[in-house]
């Protein structure tokens, strides 16, 4: 079987010979020539596996020509063959950047030469495509950095906005113009946390934590943030049709493969179009898991992302979920979302297929397993207001004034005896004086001088008894990295709303684990 080659040529005479030798070595060689300095130049522009160069053409040459290619700084691979020349005038050319030389009279090396310096070419372009996707993956890292210590702040401020407008909503001395602003203000506020929430998807890093989540509710929830994804020179289509569309997955993670996907849908579509994402329940057979997929038979909840663009041939298609593979130009892409996605959902049990065809556009579709439905039991209903105030001893240790002041106030407005602590000390203070009477602690997980878990800890032997509610502001990965999801602890996300801590308070209270020790 042939191997294409695209060989610039730079001489007068000899291609036939280079070309008859080429084929021998089962190449299909097609040659460009160039004889000046200004057809080199415009040769330069094109793409080539290799040139061949005489070593002297009149006033232009080898020398020549490899200082324009190194100039020019293209990773073109230049062999000299030539009549016989002077020892010292091979050692110019090697020395100039030559890949090697060799004498028209005698081209037997020439094909084991030509593979050597091709391959050779491909590791350097891997190496150099290698260490930009390293210095990237850098980049994302110290972007994530940052956005994980903005969001702490944001997450903050919104917990106050939140957690006020809620309050004052309570009042029934209120205006109608003044219960519609505080209502928007509070709408405002938790869109601002849902988008933060999203933002941060794509640069989390922190194990699955799945729940039950409703397909179609999360497609219509992103769909106005996907919207502004797009542009607005793209047609954006809904359709939440599944009849059953309980997964059990992570929704944030699942929410980032869905904008992974759809962004993909948006570059390839330059010019404009229509984007689909429409939800299904079917039934997998066995056939079609083992031939198709390899996910297990059974019903299934889809989420397919249509675009009408450019679409993808096979062998493109067969390589999409492979890390670093991009379709993209340099610059444009780290060739790792797919792999992410693809990662993502056979975690959550699922699998996912790209349909395309060239001109035709293209169809991703994710395949994740029917959740179990159970019905809720009585432990598990969520407690009436009614339920929510306390008589306990509750102790807040929040570093960030305007947040303790709030939780302070919700939960002494709940009938609960609450102390508050802005750092470890004065907390270990509080819990010495009172010697085990404290019921429960709430505890940002994040504060300076000691953070959330290292003071439990030190207070574990004086209230061995005390309950533990952390919260924090901060990304998932800050969470983990303290050792919350795997130490079992109850935990509440800023920003949150004055119901929902109340609510949390009391199932922590009423619980007989998350203790200190």
């Amino acid at each position: 079987m042939s191997h294409p080659l695209r060989v610039l040529f730079i001489g007068e005479a000899g291609a036939d010979a280079i070309g008859a030798e080429l084929e021998r070595g089962g190449y299909q060689p097609s040659f460009a020539r160039a004889t000046t300095q200004a057809e080199l130049e415009r040769a330069l522009t094109g793409s080539w596996d290799i040139a061949i160069s005489d070593f002297a053409l009149a006033d232009f040459g080898a020398l020549q020509a490899l200082h324009t290619i190194h100039e020019k700084a293209i990773d073109l691979p230049v062999i000299v063959v030539s009549g016989k020349i002077k020892d010292s005038d091979v050692l110019s050319a090697l020395k100039a950047g030559a890949a090697d030389h060799m004498t028209r009279s005698n081209l037997m090396r020439l094909n084991a030469a030509v593979e050597r310096e091709i391959r050779a070419a491909k590791s350097r372009r891997d190496r150099i495509r290698l260490e930009e996707q390293f210095h990237q993956a850098q980049k994302m890292e110290a972007v994530g950095r940052l956005a994980g210590g903005v969001a702490h702040d944001f997450n903050n401020l919104l917990t106050v906005i939140t957690g006020y407008s809620d309050l004052l909503l309570t009042s029934r001395e209120l205006k109608d113009n003044q219960r519609t602003a505080l209502e928007e203000i509070r709408r405002s506020a938790e869109r601002g946390g849902a988008l933060t929430h999203q933002l941060l998807a794509f640069s989390r890093r922190q194990p699955m934590v799945s729940r039950a989540v409703h397909v179609n509710d999360l497609i219509i929830q992103i769909e106005k943030m996907l919207r502004r994804l797009i542009g607005e020179d793209i047609d954006l289509i809904t359709i939440p049709a599944a009849t059953q569309d309980t997964v059990t997955a992570d929704p944030g993670r699942l929410e980032q493969v869905i904008m992974n996907l759809v962004v993909n849908a948006r570059d390839a579509m330059p010019q404009g179009g229509k984007l689909t994402i429409e939800t299904a329940t079917i039934h997998l057979g066995d056939n079609f898991s083992a031939k198709h997929l390899g996910v297990p038979a059974g019903p299934h909840v889809t989420v397919s992302i249509t675009d009408t663009g450019v679409g993808m041939d096979e062998e493109t298609q067969s390589h999409l979920f492979e890390p670093f593979f991009t379709t993209k130009g340099p610059g444009s892409g780290t060739g790792l979302g797919l792999a992410t996605a693809y990662g993502i959902i056979r975690q959550s049990g699922g699998s996912i297929g790209i349909f395309s065809e060239v001109g035709a556009g293209t169809t991703a579709r994710i395949y994740l397993p029917l959740a179990e439905t159970k019905g809720q039991t009585a432990t598990e209903m969520a407690p009436s207001d009614s339920a929510l105030s306390g008589v306990e001893t509750i102790l807040v240790v929040e570093d960030e004034a305007r947040v303790r002041k709030l939780i302070v106030d919700v939960l002494t407005s709940r009938g609960y005896h609450v102390m508050e602590a802005t750092r470890g000390e004065e907390a270990i203070r509080l819990c010495k004086q009172l010697k085990g009477k404290i019921d429960l602690a709430v505890i940002d997980v994040v504060m300076p001088e000691m953070s959330g878990p290292d003071l439990v800890k030190q207070v574990a032997p004086v209230c061995p008894k005390m309950r533990v509610l952390y919260i924090s502001g901060y990304t998932d990965e800050a969470i983990v990295h303290h050792g919350i999801p795997q130490s079992g602890a109850a935990f509440l996300q800023k920003p949150f709303m004055p119901d929902s801590l109340s609510r949390k308070v009391r199932e922590v209270l009423d619980t007989r684990s998350n203790s200190a020790c």
